[in-house]
């Protein structure tokens, strides 16, 4: 069911002037401590050289980024070119307001018409939150690295990973 908020939002491409807003959003979720390992957001140029030209969007209300999410490719080599990683942040304002949903699902049927047969995704497993809602949205988790990466106050983090294989590309 849609909500008040989700009707007035659009999802467009994201561009170069969408990023102050867009690394806003990632600075939120960098410090919340279970979004990501990465430590400070990257700039512009690093940010488009990492993510997939043709996959990367953001959710607006008017004029104000409220989401966003992009596709990175998990290779270079060939046979794995149907095969990205996910990531996915939502403003703190307008969080649990079915947003995050609205991009998923944008997401997941924009990478189909690209041609990714697999999408997945490298979950903090302390953010119970995230795992929940890569299930919710097709996602499965093929296993649990345990103590894989470290946090820069030295703690260690384990990782779920998940996967969604698409039911119409690869099949």
């Amino acid at each position: 069911m849609a909500t008040a908020v989700s009707k007035m939002v659009k999802i467009v491409p994201l561009r170069q002037a969408h990023y102050p807003e867009v690394s806003k959003i990632y600075q939120q979720g960098i410090d919340t401590e279970i979004a990501t390992f990465t430590s400070t957001v990257p700039d512009w140029s690093s940010f488009d050289q990492q993510h997939i030209k043709d996959a990367r969007w953001v959710a607006m209300i008017d004029t104000d980024v409220i989401g966003w999410t992009a596709l990175s490719p998990t290779s270079t080599r060939y046979v794995y070119r149907g095969v990205a990683e996910v990531s996915i942040y939502i403003d703190s304002a307008h969080q649990h307001q079915g947003i995050g949903s609205m991009l998923m699902s944008h997401l997941i049927e924009q990478s189909e018409k690209l041609g990714f047969w697999t999408l997945v995704a490298g979950v903090i497993s302390r953010n119970v939150t995230s795992v929940k809602f890569h299930l919710d949205h097709g996602f499965r988790i093929v296993g649990i690295r345990e103590r894989i990466g470290m946090m820069d106050t030295g703690e260690w983090m384990d990782v779920t990973w998940m996967e969604r294989r698409s039911t119409s590309v690869g099949n």
